[in-house]
């Protein structure tokens, strides 16, 4: 038994589309939601990775829609439930799928949803106006992630317009036969495979995009292929800049946990711990005489204000969940180290309670122990029952002891759980203040990782 009644309810449905947990999610690849919208002439369709906070929106016809869903492989569709035969026809029934009623997918929803979620008036300025069927699929996905329970969603900061011209999309057959990502053959080394030579998770599902969108334009690809030839001549600057970018981690899913609202007290100091790495790759970049690195550089941003507020304020080695406790630092709030006194140094009085019983009744096995049922006690084996005080008090019999409790100990039990509980709420208070703080730098951290994860690649 508790001493507290637990609050139960549904906090959040997970979805083969909508994960963000790392014990569920491949590390190289993305887990999409995908919203399809059949239109008359057009098919509208929408892409978001809550673990990641990309959102990406498209539109074409059926050929096109479909090389898009077979490169991004999402792992969840939600389409009109009118549509299902439509949708098996014209893209098979290989996909995990979900159905919502027709009053989903209207234009003035869409608009409201999304215009709402990105605080705007418009949106003209993501460039995805224009896309009206896509558009709506996107007011799906959100819509879909809000009816799941989703509703911290501030990593999805931005949407983006696929653009069909500025990529090779690759249809099934293709993909499948390259074996580019994938292969049919357990046995079987993918190109991605091949290739994957990446220290972050960011940059392995960076390169994996790359592999399914190859690039049409000559310019972006001479720049790519340049990059590598500059570190291919000069190996000591490439083992530099890895150095820093193998400590740096999944800062993608990292910063979208922040948003989520789900990022735990180890991972903010993971968190801290990147933001310096990423102040060393800026240096580094900003030496190197190269005009990539030096444009990359200038988009970097190591945060110190709230990287030192994360080390200021958090103990140097957290534990992974805010319930363990020991979160915040010493000589950050004044009650909060007064109250830790009191909780431990109780618990010092507690044994002392323990050596001086055990002199005076001459029990030497006696001990405190603590349950949820009765608190603090002491415990005698029934050898030396007989030695027990008069004005201890018998709460439990045991096949081996017996458990009693005395005014003393309950004195001090008092002061130490009051003190532990108020503990707790002022370090959750604390921490969800210092976790809000955060979040307002997702958007710069998000760009971090992009331009880490490109150098990665």
């Amino acid at each position: 038994a508790t001493k507290t009644i637990v609050k139960r309810g549904v906090t959040e449905l997970v979805t083969p589309g909508v994960a963000y947990s790392d014990n569920i999610l491949s590390q190289k690849s993305n887990n999409y939601l995908a919203a399809i919208y059949f239109d008359k002439t057009s098919i509208g369709v929408a892409f978001a990775d809550i673990s990641t906070g990309e959102f990406l929106v498209a539109q074409g016809d059926a050929e096109y829609i479909d090389k898009l869903l077979q490169g991004f492989k999402p792992n969840e569709v939600v389409f009109q439930k009118t549509r299902r035969k439509e949708f098996i026809e014209v893209f098979g029934d290989k996909f995990y799928t979900y159905h919502l009623d027709d009053w989903a997918f209207t234009n003035d929803y869409a608009t409201e949803i999304l215009t709402k979620h990105f605080e705007v008036s418009s949106l003209k300025g993501f460039g995805v106006d224009k896309l009206q069927s896509g558009i709506i699929a996107a007011g799906v996905v959100l819509h879909y992630l809000n009816e799941t329970e989703h509703r911290n969603l501030k990593h999805i900061s931005s949407i983006s317009r696929l653009e069909q011209d500025k990529y090779v999309w690759l249809d099934r057959f293709t993909i499948r036969n390259l074996e580019l990502v994938s292969s049919a053959n357990d046995n079987a080394v993918t190109l991605f495979e091949i290739l994957d030579q990446t220290s972050t998770p960011m940059g392995a599902r960076l390169l994996h995009k790359w592999i399914i969108m190859p690039l049409k334009e000559l310019k972006p690809i001479e720049e790519r292929l340049g990059m590598v030839e500059f570190f291919v001549k000069d190996e000591v600057l490439l083992e530099e800049f890895l150095s820093h970018i193998r400590q740096i981690g999944d800062l993608e899913r990292l910063i979208s946990k922040v948003g989520l609202q789900k990022v735990g007290p180890r991972e903010l100091c993971q968190l801290k711990k990147a933001l310096y790495h990423i102040e060393a790759v800026k240096q580094i970049a900003e030496a190197a005489n190269n005009p990539f690195l030096s444009v990359l550089a200038d988009q970097l941003n190591p945060c110190l204000t709230i990287r030192e507020k994360l080390e200021r304020e958090l103990q140097q080695d957290p534990p992974a969940l805010l319930i363990k406790g020991n979160v915040i630092a010493d000589g950050i709030d004044e009650e909060l180290d007064r109250l830790r006194k009191i909780a431990f140094g109780g618990k010092d009085y507690l044994v002392e309670i323990q050596k001086r019983e055990a002199g005076i009744t001459g029990i030497p096995s006696l001990k405190v122990a603590f349950n949820n049922v009765f608190g603090y006690y002491l415990e005698v084996t029934h050898t030396h029952k007989d030695k027990v005080p008069a004005d201890w008090i018998r709460k439990q019999t045991l096949v081996s002891a017996e458990r009693y409790i005395t005014p003393e100990l309950k004195e001090y039990e008092e002061q130490i759980l009051g003190a532990e509980e108020k503990i707790q709420h002022i370090e959750v208070r604390m921490y969800n203040e210092l976790m809000y703080q955060v979040s307002a730098y997702i958007k710069q951290i998000q760009l971090n990782a992009f331009l880490i994860a490109q150098l990665d690649v």
